[in-house]
């Protein structure tokens, strides 16, 4: 497991915290930590899930994974 820290544009409110945490948590290969207003920090298995595949999770919810 590699810990990662993201960096999420275009969250505003609690709202957008809870959308990106249920989503990020219904990956494989990826267990959330804290998530919060600009930023989620998880641990992820790199050959299950890609920083690509979290990118377009966090797209369906609204949302752009910034580098």
């Amino acid at each position: 497991m590699e810990h990662t820290t993201l960096k999420i544009e275009g969250m505003t409110c609690q709202h957008c915290v809870h959308a990106v945490q249920n989503r990020l948590a219904k990956m494989p290969g990826v267990k959330v930590g804290e998530v919060k207003i600009g930023s989620a920090v998880i641990e992820r298995d790199p050959a299950v899930a890609t920083i690509d595949a979290i990118a377009e999770a966090i797209a369906d919810e609204g949302y752009t994974l910034s580098t």
